[in-house]
This record gives structure tokens, C-alpha cells and sequence, in this order.
């Protein structure tokens, strides 16, 4: 049995600097092993914005200055040149250009493509102790809200990996939905795959999201209730799940399960569980016991479920959970 993921090779941008380029200010890179390790799953497209517009390799390093909220972009050395409006142009033009992509891998502490915390020195020529965002990144994700987006850095985190791999196989998968065409049966099946993943993330917008759903006449236009609650679904997807709402949904799975196992199989999985809740062990672990049964007992409505396999399952993102 197979559980259900994404099909295809999700197409994901990437800072080039990241994927080994030497585009950097210093004619270098930052190659990072970890996104070359995902290869066989993603197609990466690699961008650097600064040559983009125009800048050398190398080139004089630049920086963000001012306002922490609108700085400018400038060169120390030419602090008469705003760079920051042909970065914010070109990250609207790429965002408006790239429509087959499924998320965004963006460089750290970069004054082109960080996405928080970048350094915005004031006249006294210290950092402002607000940091500030990249003036490409900004501009891209004001154009592109409902992407799913990281940082390289940030990704060194299991929970915050696991949690923009997942955001990014759902972004594919509505995708691949609005290819097919988004009728009001298609809408409320992929709500249907995706409800127990959305509970995990987020309790609240489960329920928002079903009532949205659940107040849709025949006379709706999915069309124009499709894109509100897709925008919906990829920030509420933005919060990490916890050990408690992923034990909670692994509660509400087990009862389906309830008539077909018996005592002794009830109260393995229900230790499992437990010991998931206190951290004894990773989410993986009762997981497996779960699929387990399921291909014993096959359930239709869980075998669709995308939290059962939200990504690949060799990826091993959920041993870290």
C-alpha cells in the first residue's frame, strides 16, 4: 500500500550562492550540503538577484541602511545609490514570472535575500537592534504570500525542515488540483485529504476552514472560494506542529481503528502514543504501528489522508520528530 504524496518533482528556487554558485560578492559560494542531499526530490532553480541587476563578481559588498522597515541598499563605497528599488523590481518580476514553482530557499543574513534578521546599519554606523528583510525577498514575498518559503539556515531545524517540505508537497499538490480543474467536488476532496494534517498545525483553522467549506451552496463559485481557502490552508501549514496536536491527531486515526483491533493492539498503539506525547520517542515511531494496522485493516478515508505521508517517506523527516 502507498500512501499518498505529491506527484512529480516539486520545482523549488533557490539562492544560487546556495546551490554552489559563484555569484557571491567575493566571487565565492555558500553550497549547502543539505539542499544538495535533497536532489532526487526537488528540480532547483538558482537565482541571485545582485547579478540579476547588474552587480559584478566580484563586487563590493553591500548592505541594508535606515528605516529597519524600508532601508535602502547601498554600497559603502557609493552610498549615493539606492540599490534597493531594481531588487524590489526584480523580486515582483520573478515572482509574477515564476508560477510553476513550490517554494523559495532563501540565503541568510543576506541584504538581497534574507528574510529576517538582516543587519540595517544606522548612521552611527551599528546595526539597528531591529533587524530587517532582504530587499528581493521582501518585494518577492509581498507578491508571493501563500509560497512556502525558508531559510538554508533555518532549515537545519527537523521540525522547521519537516514543516517547509510538507508546505511545499501541498503547495504541489493544489497545483497539480488547478491544472486538472478546481470544481466544487475537487475542493472538498482535497479538504478531505488534507484535514487531519491541518489539524495537527492548526487546531482553529481546521475548524474555520471546514465551516468555510461546509457553508459552500452548489451555487459557489470554487473558482473564487478555491484561492481564499488555499491562502487560508498555507498559513495556517506555516505553524509547526507539536507533540500535542500531532498525539491528538493520532488519537482521532486510532479511532477509526477501534473496531478492527483488538485489546492488546489498542493499548500498544495508545503506549506508543504516550510515549510519543513525552518525548520518549519520535513521531515516526507510533506512526509506523499506525500504517501497520491500516495495511491490515485498510480504511479508504485514512489510506488518503496526507498527514500519514505529507513528503516522500525517505526522506526520514518525521525520525527527528
Amino acid at each position: 500500500m502507498n500512501f499518498p504524496h505529491s506527484t512529480g518533482k516539486p520545482r523549488i528556487a533557490i539562492s544560487a550562492c546556495l546551490a554552489g554558485q559563484d555569484v557571491r560578492y567575493n566571487g565565492g559560494h555558500k553550497a549547502s550540503d543539505l539542499c544538495q542531499s535533497l536532489d532526487e526530490h526537488f528540480d532547483w532553480l538558482p537565482l541571485c538577484p545582485e547579478v540579476a541587476i547588474g552587480l559584478g563578481i566580484p563586487r563590493d559588498a553591500i548592505r541594508l541602511v535606515g528605516d529597519p522597515q524600508a532601508p535602502e541598499v547601498i554600497n559603502p563605497r557609493d552610498p549615493g545609490t539606492d540599490l534597493a528599488p531594481p531588487l524590489r523590481a526584480y523580486g515582483q518580476q520573478m515572482a509574477d514570472a515564476l508560477d510553476d514553482i513550490c517554494g523559495y530557499v532563501f540565503m541568510q543574513k543576506s541584504p538581497s535575500c534574507g528574510l529576517e534578521r538582516v543587519k540595517v546599519y544606522q548612521d552611527n554606523g551599528r546595526p539597528s537592534v531591529l533587524g530587517g528583510r532582504g530587499a528581493y525577498a521582501q518585494a518577492f514575498c509581498e507578491r508571493r504570500p501563500d509560497l512556502p518559503v525558508e531559510e538554508e539556515g533555518r532549515l537545519h531545524d527537523p521540525v522547521l525542515r519537516e514543516n517547509f517540505i510538507s508546505r511545499v508537497y501541498a503547495y504541489a499538490d493544489w497545483q497539480h488540483l488547478l491544472a486538472q480543474g478546481l470544481s466544487r467536488g475537487a475542493l472538498i476532496r482535497f479538504h478531505s485529504r488534507y484535514k487531519y494534517l491541518l489539524m495537527a498545525h492548526n487546531p482553529q483553522a481546521y475548524r474555520e476552514l471546514g465551516r468555510l467549506l461546509g457553508s459552500m451552496s452548489r451555487d459557489d463559485d470554487p473558482l473564487q472560494i478555491g484561492p481564499r481557502y488555499f491562502s487560508q490552508l498555507m498559513q495556517a501549514l506555516r505553524r509547526c506542529a507539536s507533540r500535542g496536536t500531532h498525539s491528538n491527531v493520532l488519537q482521532h486515526l486510532c479511532g477509526y481503528l477501534r473496531d478492527a483491533l483488538d485489546s492488546s493492539d489498542k493499548a500498544e498503539l495508545q503506549r506508543l502514543i504516550n510515549q510519543y506525547q513525552q518525548g520518549c520517542v519520535p513521531l515516526v515511531v507510533p506512526l509506523t504501528l499506525l500504517k501497520h494496522h491500516l495495511r491490515i485493516h485498510p480504511d479508504p478515508y485514512l489510506m488518503q489522508q496526507a498527514y500519514l505521508q505529507p513528503h516522500p517517506e525517505n526522506l526520514g523527516l518525521r525520525n527527528a520528530l
